[in-house]
């Protein structure tokens, strides 16, 4: 069973569908209580976005499917939570 609580993504769109399509698709998933997205870049045919999802036990392939499903694609997974409760970061001295 996963325990994935909260991921940060790095995904690459066409402009439709557009952001506000995005987040609620992947905000109706299963164990998915809450979406975030932020656009980072625009270019001619694409757009760049950061998609924040937060739940309980949610499952990663599911996410990349659906985002799949809408034309995107995941470049990277930028953080990710799992567990009982989740761990923010916290800067350290190797940060500075």
């Amino acid at each position: 069973m996963s325990n994935l609580r909260k991921i940060v993504l790095d995904v690459l769109k066409p402009h439709k569908p557009d952001i506000v399509e995005y987040a609620e698709r992947l905000s109706e998933l299963k164990h998915v209580s809450g979406v975030s997205i932020f656009l980072n870049e625009v270019d001619q045919e694409t757009e760049n976005i950061k998609v924040i999802i937060e739940g309980f036990n949610f499952k990663y392939n599911i996410i990349r499917k659906a985002i799949e499903e809408m034309a995107g694609s995941v470049h990277s997974i930028d953080a990710i939570y799992a567990g009982e409760e989740i761990i923010e970061e916290v800067d350290t001295p190797q940060d500075r």
